[in-house]
């Protein structure tokens, strides 16, 4: 009980702390898109951005998190203090010269990045090379944001999450004063964007610098000190560059394709993909963050009871949320973006463009958020090759999807093209999902108890009871524009928490009680 109430506990703190760093990142969405519009320029930003996010998810937040957490975890439990100073202290040097060489080498080639990633600004020469130039600013982001994740890994061992699901506050800030701020001085204002990431990557780094002094690890850089523990990292972390990162890969692919698509494409879908993620972050990525090191530490003591009920408990969590989430952000996609974006310079025809993805990116949630839940399960044994395998197939579930959609809304003049390769990317997480689950399974490291077919029934059945529901009060959407921009907000805040009572009171109709999410 007293893992039970920890487990809460920590998923709670993380939830909140990333729920406020979400807030202000839909207050900075909204002041760009307000001020900035879903232009060739915004949509050239967001390339430039895409970039060194993609990056940073990919070797930071991805595949470096999950090769280093566990093995920190097992130099923790098992070996000197000292040996696991040395081994922070190796890692620290090793990763930063890495990086800081990737950081020049990008800087460097900005334009053929921009060539590669998107290729359809090619024929517009302004919109190609301002993408170039800001992506020059943005990219040394990855250096000083991987590094923060180094730090975040650190104080998650420690059991001290607060501080690394805050510290993503620092950029929603800082690109809202680079909008109100920086943007008037210059004369090309997107660009202004470009330095607050820059801004923010520094900003990141130099919170976690306090926190970890008092747990006695900052980083002493060196290249030299554990070699094997670094090694081990090492081998953990290049399959699962590719592993834990795929659903960033299909963004990116999308990135790619809409580049090519009517101006503001870029745009729609990054905004969508935005509203998405907060659910996904809030409770996918809190989740999978508290069970980490958690499961980690559970293979090294070789408790399989302990790992299996980890892993159990987690998804039962994951779906009871994943599901009504899906559900509120399909009907509410209109209301959200007129609510919330449409004003100024983001117009009706971006929010029926931007809401065409939402929906679609939507129906993707509750697989999004079960491959947060799933992927610590493999990482945590320090197996990253077989998400890779999942992966490759994802992916290329995905790239075969983006044509086959992209052909039928052409085919059938479908409006919102972007908005097939939103599903696409939905569908092909659905498969990686599966896969994950299938593989974990078989693996024997998840043993799934009786009573989950009523489970999901039951899940099932309230969210449709709150659906039918909530359609019976929603308002048409011409009728969201007649109201003030202050009515609009309160009314859809109004109707987001009669969506969450009108859930909580299915779950009890039908049964389900707060002792099925109890740890035992």
């Amino acid at each position: 009980m007293a893992e039970h109430r920890a487990l809460f506990k920590s998923t709670a703190v993380i939830s909140a702390m990333t729920f406020i760093s979400r807030i202000f990142g839909y207050i900075r969405d909204a002041v760009i898109f307000i001020f900035l519009g879903a232009t060739g320029s915004t949509d050239a930003f967001f390339v430039a951005f895409r970039i060194p996010n993609f990056l940073r998810r990919l070797f930071a937040e991805g595949a470096f998190s999950q090769a280093f957490v566990p093995v920190l975890s097992e130099y923790k439990e098992k070996h000197t203090e000292q040996e696991m100073k040395n081994l922070v202290n190796h890692v620290s040097g090793v990763l930063g010269l890495i990086l800081l060489l990737i950081t020049i080498v990008g800087v460097l080639i900005a334009p053929l990045l921009i060539y590669v990633f998107a290729p359809g600004f090619v024929d517009e020469p302004q919109r190609f090379e301002l993408a170039g130039q800001m992506l020059r600013i943005t990219f040394p982001y990855i250096l000083f944001i991987s590094l923060t994740a180094l730090s975040a890994g650190i104080l998650n061992t420690f059991n001290q999450f607060a501080v690394p699901a805050f510290t993503p506050t620092f950029l929603n800030l800082s690109l809202i004063a680079a909008t109100l701020w920086l943007a008037p001085r210059f004369d090309q204002p997107v660009v202004a964007l470009a330095w607050g990431v820059f801004i923010a990557g520094v900003a990141q780094l130099i919170f976690q610098i306090p926190f970890l002094s008092r747990l006695g690890l900052l980083p002493q850089f060196s290249l030299s000190g554990a070699s094997e523990g670094v090694k081990k990292i090492g081998r953990l972390m290049l399959p699962a560059i590719f592993g834990s990162s795929v659903v960033q890969i299909n963004l990116l692919i999308n990135t790619l394709i809409a580049s090519f698509l009517a101006v503001g494409s870029i745009s729609w879908l990054y905004i969508s993909d935005r509203f998405v993620e907060l659910p996904l972050a809030i409770f996918g990525v809190a989740t999978a963050t508290i069970i980490l090191p958690r499961l980690s530490r559970q293979y090294v003591n070789q408790s399989t009871t302990g790992f299996n009920q980890t892993l159990e408990w987690a998804l039962k969590l994951s779906i009871v949320i994943a599901l009504p989430s899906t559900i509120g952000l399909i009907l509410l996609a209109k209301p959200i973006l007129t609510s919330l974006i449409q004003y100024r310079e983001f117009t009706v025809l971006d929010t029926n463009m931007a809401s065409l993805s939402l929906m679609t990116y939507a129906l993707g949630l509750p697989a999004f958020i079960l491959i947060k839940v799933l992927a610590p399960g493999f990482y945590s044994r320090q197996d990253t090759k077989t998400p890779v395998k999942i992966g490759v197939i994802a992916m290329l579930c995905n790239i075969v999807l983006n044509l086959a959609f992209l052909w039928l809304w052409t085919k059938f003049k479908l409006p919102g093209p972007h908005a097939a390769l939103a599903l696409a990317t939905s569908i092909s997480a659905y498969l990686n999902a599966l896969l994950l689950f299938i593989m974990l399974k078989k693996s024997v490291s998840i043993s799934i108890q009786t009573g989950w077919l009523k489970y999901l029934a039951q899940i099932g059945v309230a969210s449709v009871l709150m659906m039918i529901a909530l359609i019976q009060f929603l308002p048409v959407a011409s009728q969201w524009l007649e109201w003030s921009g202050f009515n609009r907000i309160a009314a859809l805040l109004g109707f987001m928490l009669l969506g969450a009572v009108l859930y909580i009171g299915a779950l009890a109709i039908v049964g389900v009680r707060k002792k099925d999410f109890v740890l035992l």
